[in-house]
């Protein structure tokens, strides 16, 4: 009988069940790409005599998938209407071709992008996702911790099922918040205060959900929030929750208005139109990020990736643009960096790794996606952020 590669990761639940051999770690770099990553489960890679087989991303799904429920599966891979966006973001990376420079010395790599005074150890980014609680009983928590153990900004969705007290609380690395504005405004400036208070560093306000898309595969298997877990940032002060989440009369002057108050960086998060980003510039957003919201809202608009060009050429390098959508690959990383962004987001995939292992499969998902890239960036003869340009794409046509 012949076994596919979906039965082969099925049959590694057990070995993820017991832990993926727990305690293996992620050195520290020295910033100059020369970190030595262990061997052994936390790096969830192809090493030898590692017993870990989830060897990619794509992996993590196929045993993800079996481990949560259908509801919760069809709400975090689904897109809206006929997934035709949410297929493109992915599909958009692999129709994209590298260019490699042979005879390069890349002995030494440089990943090191600096975002709003403080440096990252590689462009990699974790994007806000809700409900982290549907896939595992300790949800953002344990989120926190594999952000923190791989290096990792996490960016808090307004959805969490943890507070951002809690959150913060075990975070050793930066966090960011990403911000609904609601009807209540009052509401909002207590919310963006409360996360300032906690130590969050950026503010990434989500602009292109006036209301959601059309999310048939969710509303298909009646998707709702399982017993015992609920919103904990979207409550008053007295635990009541907020009914109304998105203000669809928000526009331009709110975010002058927000900008009045908030002492941290503004990103807009949801930009694809070039316009909209020059704009968001003259309005005092400190970042753009190109994104279309996983392909969950506006179905048939492009892939982030095709955005993202445009976007950069009338941005003009005078604030950081960061892309996410479809990122499965340490390439897709390097193509993104090639055109133009500073760093880029993932979502689903550590949602994944969450489901699978916890914290460690967090801290899994984003090291598998960093030594890739890195394999990457020397495979293509580019040792240094700054040395990937277009020129490490083929040529179109």
């Amino acid at each position: 009988m012949k076994t596919t590669r979906r039965d082969a990761l099925k049959s590694a639940l057990s070995i993820a069940a017991a832990g993926l051999a727990p305690g293996a770690a992620v050195a520290s770099g020295n910033g100059h790409g020369d970190a030595a990553v262990t061997q052994g489960a936390g790096q969830g890679g192809p090493l030898a005599g590692d017993p870990n087989p989830l060897a990619s991303l794509s992996d993590y799904e196929i045993v993800a998938r079996e481990r949560m429920s259908h509801a919760a599966y069809e709400y975090i891979a689904g897109g809206a209407g006929d997934d035709v966006t949410n297929r493109a973001n992915r599909e958009a990376y692999d129709r994209i071709r590298l260019n490699p420079s042979i005879l390069v010395d890349v002995s030494k790599l440089d990943t090191r992008v600096s975002l709003f005074g403080h440096e990252l150890a590689f462009p990699i980014l974790m994007a806000p996702t809700a409900y982290h609680r549907m896939v595992h009983p300790e949800g953002e928590i344990a989120t926190a911790r594999g952000a923190s153990a791989a290096g990792a900004i996490l960016i808090v969705s307004s959805f969490a099922t943890a507070t951002l007290e809690e959150i913060a609380a075990v975070a050793r690395t930066p966090l960011w918040f990403q911000l609904y504005v609601h009807p209540d405004r009052g509401f909002t400036r207590e919310l963006v205060q409360r996360a300032e208070g906690n130590g969050f560093r950026a503010l990434c306000l989500t602009v292109d959900t006036p209301l959601t898309g059309a999310r048939n595969r969710q509303a298909r298997v009646g998707f709702s929030l399982p017993a015992g877990v609920r919103e904990e940032v979207m409550r008053r002060a007295d635990g009541s929750p907020m009914r109304a989440t998105f203000d669809a009369s928000l526009s331009w002057k709110d975010i002058g208005w927000l900008r009045s108050f908030a002492r941290v960086p503004l990103l807009l998060k949801g930009v694809l139109n070039p316009d909209d980003a020059a704009r968001g510039i003259d309005a005092g957003a400190a970042g753009i990020i190109v994104s279309n919201h996983g392909g969950r809202n506006l179905d048939t608009a492009p892939a982030t990736i095709d955005a993202l060009p445009r976007v950069v050429e009338r941005v003009q390098g005078r604030i950081p643009v960061l892309v996410d959508g479809g990122i499965r690959r340490g390439t897709d990383v390097l193509k993104a960096i090639a055109l133009g962004a500073t760093a880029t987001l993932i979502g689903r995939s550590y949602l994944y790794g969450l489901a699978v292992n916890g914290a460690d499969g967090v801290a899994a998902v984003v090291n598998i996606l960093r030594r890739e890239f890195e394999m990457a960036m020397a495979l293509a003869g580019r040792p240094t952020i700054a040395s990937i340009d277009r020129s490490v794409l083929w040529p179109a046509g």
